[in-house]
This record gives C-alpha cells, structure tokens and sequence, in this order.
C-alpha cells in the first residue's frame, strides 16, 4: 500500500500524540512509569541488536532517532554501549521531549540530545563534533514515525505528508550511512518502493525478522523492520 492510499486518522494529529504525552507525563510524575513502547519491547532490542551488529559503538557513530516518543530506544543504545553525546532524538510533541528528557535523568543519558523539531519542516540541531546534521549521519532511526505521518491530512493535491519523508531522510545519512526503520501500516516491498528510489539514492540494505502468524493459508508479520543505505561513492 502506498502512503497517499492510507485514510487520514486521529494517529496522523498532533493534538492525538500532544495529548498522549500530557498524560504520559503525568503518570510518569506520579508512577515512575515511562509510557508506552511502541510495537513492544521485542521490536526495541531487535533494532538495537541490528545497530550493534551493522553500525557498533566502536566506529563512534552519530545516531538520531526521528519521533524518539519517550526515548525507549535511544536508551536501549546507550545500555549497549553507545556514546550518549553522539546519540539524539526528536520529536514534535513538547511533551514527548519533556518525558524524555525526565526518563534519561532517572536511567543517567542526561548527555542524550532531545529536542522539539517538527521533521517535515525543520533540521534537526547537530551534535558537538559534527560538521552539519544534514549529512551527518551514521544512523536515522524510525519506530513508528512514518506510519504516524502516512495518516495525517493530504494537501488540496490528495498528496500524504509522507510522500516526502523518505527523501528528508536521505538528507541526514552521512554516504554509507543507514536508516533503520520499523512499520505496522507497510510490508518489507511497499517500504523498498517507498525508500530505495532514484530521488532518496538509497538501496536496500537489509531486514530484521519478526514473529509471523498464519491465516487463511498465508503467513506474515505484523510489522515490518527494514534497513536502507546510502552508498558510498565508488
């Protein structure tokens, strides 16, 4: 399924994630509790474990994740031995930010980079050491990012918002760099066609197997985690 053929929802709103996060926040405050985990603790470590395996700790990699939420996965990279000052995470939620920023102080990733930036029509802030964040990249993450776009409102032309985004991705890649992504709304082949285009230069790189179900005499998953690169020169 293509992006622009996805009805829009209340999932595509900021209101929708504002108010997620108000609560989120304040049971946080209240609890402890960091919120939910987007597609569940299984899809976190499997990504992790990709990240540690294709882009380890020890090359030093810059990585931001695009829609960090409450910043599960960041801070699942920095248990696994990630330089906390080369990771970021943004999202447009404020209070996705706040409740980020007040997990990373109780688990210690207080040198973790989140910040408020609205992806679409914002550049992300660079880290100390690089040189810009577009182009400066080893790792973008997305967990549930593009799904959540592909359900917002189409323009007068009947265009998703995200029709752009697998583009504005490319841009942050450093060249070899990857983008690690994890979907519900596409298949592993609807996100090759969105991602691995002429206008993104990106190819596929490689895929993260889930748990499948059968039904009806066909078998799947219900969410597809895909790699993509930018390739180096030759």
């Amino acid at each position: 399924m293509a992006s622009t053929e996805l009805p829009p929802s209340e999932l595509g709103t900021k209101d929708h994630w504002d108010n997620v996060y108000e609560r989120e926040v304040a049971n946080f405050e209240e609890t402890g509790d960091e919120g939910e985990i987007w597609f569940g603790e299984d899809s976190v470590e499997k990504m992790a474990d990709w990240a540690v395996e294709n882009v380890p700790p020890s090359t030093q990699p810059f990585i931001i994740e695009v829609g960090s939420g409450n910043g599960t996965l960041l801070f699942a990279l920095l248990d696994a031995g990630y330089d906390a000052k080369r990771l970021a995470g943004i999202d447009y939620s404020p209070d996705a930010v706040k409740l980020s920023k007040m997990i990373a102080g109780a688990r210690g990733g207080d040198a973790i980079s989140l910040g408020v930036c609205d992806f679409l029509s914002e550049t992300p802030s660079s880290l100390e050491g690089q040189a810009s964040s577009v182009g400066g990249w080893d790792l973008v993450l997305d967990k549930g990012t593009y799904d959540a776009i592909a359900l917002g409102e189409k323009d007068e032309h009947g265009r998703s918002p995200a029709v752009g985004y697998p583009a504005r991705i490319s841009q942050l890649l450093k060249e070899g760099g990857h983008v690690l992504i994890t979907s519900c709304n596409f298949t592993e082949e609807e996100l090759k066609t969105s991602f691995a285009t002429y206008e993104t230069g990106l190819v596929y790189h490689s895929r993260v197997s889930h748990p499948t179900f059968s039904f009806g005499g066909h078998s799947g998953s219900s969410y597809a985690t895909v790699a993509f690169q930018k390739p180096s020169p030759p």
